[in-house]
């Protein structure tokens, strides 16, 4: 589970873009609201207020508070954002998976979650005992604690 006060990896600013402060952020959120006017992010140069963000060839152009010149938005290339967990009954987040015990419906161990692999059909629980298991078999989780799964029988043979 997510200690209070954690901070999540949303985004980081990968260029500045024209002459007016604005920068090019590459999002690693599926959450829009974190970049919404007025939003609050954190990096390590200190906290950075989102003043617009609009979608560019796949990535976001966001203005900054403060961020005025080229020469300030270039400064702030590499830098990574971050923001509080968002929590949310409906939704599974990558870092309640991490560090959770796996276990079959029927209870045989399978170790624990230690990534989470993007995958076209169902991103994939990476676990330490070697197992890809795909989401889709999950069919309860405890934030960061455990893990129930229902495979298909075979699937833990390959």
């Amino acid at each position: 589970m997510t200690e209070e006060g954690t901070l999540l990896d949303v985004g980081v600013v990968t260029k500045a873009h024209g002459l007016r402060g604005e920068v090019i952020v590459t999002s690693w959120t599926d959450l829009p609201s974190r970049f919404a006017g007025g939003s609050v992010l954190q990096s390590a140069r200190g906290p950075l207020t989102v003043v617009t963000a609009k979608p560019h060839s796949g990535a976001l152009r966001v203005q900054f508070d403060g961020v005025q010149t080229r020469d300030d938005a270039e400064r702030l290339r590499g830098t990574v954002l971050q923001a509080e967990p968002v929590a949310s009954d409906d939704v599974v987040f990558i870092h309640e998976l991490i560090g959770a015990t796996v276990r079959t419906v029927t209870g045989e161990d399978l170790g624990t979650v230690k990534a989470v692999e993007a995958n076209p059909a169902s991103d994939l629980l990476v676990t330490t005992s070697g197992h890809l298991i795909p989401m889709v078999f999950v069919t309860e989780h405890v934030p960061g604690a455990a893990i129930s799964v229902d495979v298909p029988d075979g699937l833990l043979d390959l």
